[in-house]
Parts: structure tokens; sequence; C-alpha cells
């Protein structure tokens, strides 16, 4: 039996653990937390997760909340005309439902899932004098987490990255109170150019259903104000303001939220980056980087989660079609290649959407009003944002796209 070791206990370690373990392998998954200090601590993401992510997750019988999380089976669509009214508004129905997971929720679940299908799970801050050992004792091991020297060892890749420094603020608050939107719930996705981002989407947490704000600023913009809050009820506070001030449609439904726990709160930034996927120990014992260690985007498109189960379940087909070979550095480098043919496009498609949307952007959101057609395909790119590609992302495709919609005369 092959021995494989993951360090960190999050979307893409656990989904890849099980998968190994239903496969037969050994696995260890070491976690610097317990579950109960997951579950009685912060929240850490937004983590709407789209039709694929579920399907993979219900693949491995890991859908434990799907008759208690409340779902979006719109996508709502606005774009500010910076006068407080929309320049853009339209609803579409979403292929299949969007579902949300307090993480604080999930993993300690999916944790005791893995044990009790024969898992190993370490409690342990890592160092890596300790994936030294993690790699004598294993025939392979991933990095799905870490912070100072475990994220050294992974160089970035700069030909792979657009940025070299946050390119928003980010803040995030679960509520409970929102009134909701009918005849169904939606994911609404809200642009203000030159000024940032909101989102909101309902979601499953410690306390029950609830909906998440979600805010994202141009640094030193007007909606740039969570720097240095520690008290949630101020940072509720501030969210409802910029809500009023920025986009009063979403703040009418937010007149008597209440937050749902004093955790329920994260405000910080991210900077978009790829990394080299090989990591070589002092020793020179390779490790394969996993999800966010190598490839990290900004929150922007929701795709934070998604990415990390879909890079599980593509390194778990490579490991599993490698058989009884060695998982030498060439293995590593062509299992990161694999996802990589799909998580170019999430980041080139995530790190455009950053910067001011171009016109024939704009057109393509205009046009969606009135064409189901268009905002069904625009709803599903978050999905699978390849898509985008053949039709969204640069202006003689969409000019082509749109003449086709127009009926021959």
């Amino acid at each position: 039996m092959r021995t494989i070791t993951i360090v960190g206990a999050g979307q893409s370690g656990l989904q890849l653990g099980i998968g190994l373990l239903d496969a037969g392998y050994d696995v260890r998954i070491v976690s610097n937390r317990t579950p109960e200090q997951i579950y009685n601590g912060r929240i850490t993401s937004s983590q709407a997760m789209f039709g694929s992510g579920l399907a993979r997750e219900a693949q491995l019988g890991l859908n434990f909340w799907d008759d208690e999380c409340p779902h979006a089976d719109d996508m709502a669509l606005a774009v500010s005309d910076g006068a407080g009214g929309k320049a853009i508004s339209w609803t579409t129905r979403i292929d299949m439902p969007v579902r949300s997971v307090d993480q604080r929720v999930k993993f300690p679940r999916w944790m005791a899932e893995f044990t009790s299908r024969g898992g190993r799970l370490d409690i342990h801050d890592v160092t890596v004098e300790d994936i030294e050992e993690y790699a004598r004792e294993s025939d392979l091991v991933l990095i799905a987490a870490g912070k100072g020297d475990l994220s050294a060892l992974f160089e970035r890749d700069a030909a792979r990255c657009t940025f070299d420094a946050p390119q928003r603020t980010l803040s995030l608050t679960y509520v409970t109170g929102m009134t909701p939107r009918t005849p169904r719930r939606a994911l609404c996705f809200n642009l203000l150019p030159g000024i940032g981002e909101y989102f909101t989407f309902p979601a499953l947490t410690t306390t029950g259903p609830c909906d998440i704000i979600a805010i994202e600023s141009f640094f030193g913009g007007p909606m740039d104000v969570f720097g240095g809050v520690t008290d949630p009820e101020q940072h509720l506070a501030l969210a409802l303001k910029v809500l009023e001030t920025h986009v009063p449609w979403e703040a009418e439904r937010c007149r008597d939220v209440q937050l749902t726990d004093d955790l329920g709160v994260l405000a910080g930034s991210v900077t978009p980056t790829v990394r080299k996927p090989v990591g070589v120990l002092p020793s020179g014992a390779p490790v394969l980087g996993l999800a966010d260690v190598v490839v990290l985007n900004d929150p922007i498109t929701g795709q934070g989660s998604n990415s990390a189960s879909r890079c599980a379940a593509s390194y778990l087909s490579s490991i599993l079609a490698h058989g009884d070979r060695p998982f030498d550095r060439q293995f590593m480098a062509d299992t990161f290649a694999r996802y990589w043919d799909y998580a170019k496009y999430v980041s080139a498609w995530t790190n455009a959407l950053l910067a001011p949307p171009p016109p024939h952007v704009l057109e393509i959101l205009g046009a969606s009003g009135a064409s189901p057609r268009i905002a069904g395909r625009f709803a599903s790119g978050f999905d699978d944002p390849r898509d985008f590609f053949h039709w969204f992302m640069d202006p003689d495709s969409a000019r082509a796209y749109l003449d086709d919609l127009v009926p021959a005369v």
C-alpha cells in the first residue's frame, strides 16, 4: 500500500485525502488546528461552490448539507451608475444551484469522515524539518497549506504572475435577518466601476442559515474602510454604511441584519500568485504544492473553493493513473501541468476582472438584460471559466458572438 502525506486540512487536502483513501492508499493529513479549534474559530472564506464542485463532493459522499444549506438558484448582476442607481441590471437562472457551507462547519465534519474511513489525522504545527521526516516515510508529500518557511519552498513563477501586490481590500460579514430575494434566492454580483465590487449570497454557518456580505474595494477607495477595525459590531456598521452609500438597492434588504457570531467577520487582502509546483527540501527531496499554495487568485470571481476542489480532483486522477511508479519530480511537474491547463484560464479571467471593465464587457453585460441566452452563458462561466475565452475575453470574439445573436434578415 502506497503512503501519502498531505499537509493541510482544507478543501483540497481533505477532498484529495478522502479520495485517496477510497482508492486504497494509506493517507495521513496534518493540520495545525483541531476540528474543535476550526469550528470555534474565525470565518476564513465565503466559499460559494458551483455545480461542478458540488458534484465532486457528492461523488465522494461528502455532501452532508444538501438538505439544510440554503442554495442560490439565480444570479443577479448589477452595474452601478455611480449616482446611487443601476446602469445595468438583470437576473438569470443558474444551471445548477450554488451552495456555501462555512468552512468552520465543513472541515471538522470532513476531518471526522476522513478518520472514520481509515485516514490518519495528525494535529501539528509543521516545520520544514517535519516535512523532511514525512518525505522519508511517505511515497508522496503534498503541501496544501503553509506560511513562512513552508510557502518559501515554492518559488514564485514570475512569468505566470500578473501582479506583485494585492489589488483589492476584502471584507466578509456573516449575517442573519437579510430580507430574502423573491421568487428565488440569488448570488448577487454588483460591479461599482472604479470603486470595487459587492457580492451577497445565502450560506450555512455554525448557527444555521445566514447570508454573506462580501465587499471588495480599491485600495484607498471609498469602500476601503475596514483596516484596523477589531470590534465586530463596528465592522458590521461599516459594511452597512458602505451598502447604503454605494449599493442602496442591496442596503434595503439589510435593515434588520445582525451578526451570526462575533467571529463571523473578516478583513484583509490577497496577492494573486502562481508558484512553481515542485518544492525542494534541504535534503533534496521534492514535495508537490496543491491548490492555493501554487495558484492563488483574488476572490472577486468566487473561484477559491471551486479551484481547490478542481485541483484535488485533477491530482487524484494523476496519482491513480501513475500506478506504482515513483512520484518523482517529473510526475509532480506533469501533475501540476494537467491542472494548470484548467487553472490558467481561471487566473487570466480573475485577473482581468480586477481591471476596469473594457467597453466590450459592458456591452455584453448590458445586452444580457435583454437576452436570457447571454445572461445564462455568463452565469455558467463561473462554473467553468474556460468558456469565457470563446466569447467574452477579447473585443473581437465578443463582437462576433453578439453579431451572431442577431437574426438573419
